[in-house]
């Protein structure tokens, strides 16, 4: 698109020798509405332009109405999972080259994306290289004391990228997810599938609170945790199976007043799994005991609809959402993830009462690599790292689509849904007013946009998205 702007251009350049008190070289006004858009084809990538408010309605197309006075949730963040391999790769990459991917991240200047929230795995994911906990043991031992356990393996590069990335983000928020225990609290002793041994309820929750201190004493505050990511999955290396009722007993019995007496505030938010099973969260927030320890519900969309937050919302409507793994793969298009990913993990959980949105791993080398035995082959990372050079993919621009525009602390504001136009709209911290729009036709759209008695006449081509901010 960029090449077009030469005749624009060309006829400011002839009205200017038309008037003489005119410098040609002066550049032009600044106009209020800023435009950011990343097409499907890739020739767009957070194009920026400016355009300006209209005089009034243009009747030929229809309206965004944006309702300034209908406010939602707030917004926690947008991010990825900094998985043991993502964390790995950075670690490995040239120091200059490391900072300068960091900053594009997670720094607050112009040219940062302003990633905002990090999950990571409490142990290894099975997208680290190999499996672990913070436990491990010779096999038939047993420590329930946990006078054996250690962050040595995180120390090697997650911790350390970790500390780089709150170097430059202070204040970015970090989830804990584990996928396994340690095997010898474990019914069928092996890092894939099984449940967590009864007996080793009391001690699983004390290893969440020295997880938290040991994280808090490295200058790393865990705000949000989960008991168990996908725990309805037993299939992954590593995972484990956590019944609904094994986990409200967990929470009520044993996590949550074992954070208590520990003085530990980090949140406890429950499920970290599908959308086609609402009734997982449900059963544990009718339980008044368990809901007491529970700050939210946290989801993924590998099967199900979106609309299972707002049917655990409306149930208890005191409680947080959270939106937090959807994956890109090796066979996946640019395009297709593009508009499936805004439409459904940025703007459809937004409007399904969701704080957080995030993608999986940030990232992954050429291969796809790395991942434990039996853990994802196909997982492609917002970024590919080759040594210290890193490749922007699909998840590096449906995140910036949002997180740049929406910091934290914005909300939510009531807007209508125009045919093949998905949109979400916010207020920001500082008072300025961003929307996020989805044209998923494949011709070019225009439309109004309506906010608080200003109106804006905009256009986008097809399947692009854009963020208009003013």
């Amino acid at each position: 698109m960029k090449r077009f702007l030469f005749f624009p251009l060309l006829f400011s350049l002839l009205a200017c020798e038309a008037q003489t008190d005119v410098d040609p070289f002066e550049p032009p006004p600044a106009l209020p509405v800023q435009v950011f858009t990343t097409s499907g084809d890739g020739v767009n990538l957070l194009y920026k332009k400016t355009i300006g408010f209209a005089d009034d309605e243009d009747t030929r197309f229809p309206v965004i109405h944006i309702d300034t006075a209908q406010h939602f949730q707030p917004v926690e963040g947008f991010g990825y999972t900094l998985t043991g391999g993502s964390a790995m790769l950075l670690h490995q990459m040239g120091a200059a080259e490391r900072e300068t991917l960091l900053q594009e991240f997670f720094g607050k200047n112009e040219n940062s994306i302003g990633v905002s929230y990090l999950r990571v795995s409490i142990g290894a994911s099975d997208l680290d290289p190999e499996v672990f906990s913070y436990n491990d043991l010779p096999a038939g031992q047993t420590d329930p004391e946990l006078q054996h356990f250690n962050l040595s393996r995180d120390t090697l590069h997650l911790i350390p990228v970790l500390k780089e990335i709150l170097a430059i983000n202070p204040d970015i928020r970090i989830m804990g997810s584990p996928w396994s225990p340690p095997i010898w609290m474990k019914s069928n002793g092996n890092s894939v599938g099984g449940n967590l041994k009864p007996q080793y309820y009391g001690v699983y929750a004390q290893y969440f609170v020295k997880y938290i201190k040991s994280m808090e004493a490295l200058g790393i505050s865990i705000d949000a945790i989960t008991p168990q990511n996908e725990p309805q999955h037993g299939g992954n290396n590593p995972s484990m199976v956590m019944s609904a009722a094994q986990q409200a007993d967990f929470i009520k019995n044993h996590l949550g007043p074992a954070f208590r007496a520990s003085g530990i505030t980090t949140k406890i938010i429950i499920w970290d799994h599908n959308c086609d099973r609402p009734d997982y969260p449900l059963e544990i927030l009718d339980d008044p005991v368990a809901k007491a320890y529970v700050h939210g519900s946290a989801f993924h969309l590998y099967a199900g609809d979106v609309s299972a937050l707002s049917q655990v919302h409306n149930a208890h409507p005191d409680k947080s959402l959270y939106f937090t793994e959807q994956w890109t793969g090796a066979n996946g298009t640019f395009d297709g993830d593009l508009q499936w990913h805004l439409k459904n993990v940025i703007i459809g959980t937004m409007r399904n009462w969701s704080r957080v949105a995030l993608e999986w791993n940030l990232a992954s080398d050429p291969n796809y690599e790395p991942h434990t035995p039996g853990g994802c082959t196909q997982c492609l990372g917002a970024v590919t790292i080759d040594g210290s050079t890193a490749t922007k993919n699909v998840g590096f621009y449906i995140i910036a689509q949002v997180a740049k525009f929406v910091p934290p602390g914005s909300v939510r504001l009531g807007s209508n849904i125009l045919g093949q136009l998905p949109n979400v709209a916010f207020r920001r911290p500082d008072g300025k007013t961003a929307l996020i729009v989805l044209n998923e036709s494949g011709d070019i759209q225009s439309f109004n946009i309506s906010s608080g008695g200003k109106w804006i006449t905009a256009s986008l081509p097809g399947r692009t998205a854009g963020a208009f901010v003013w």
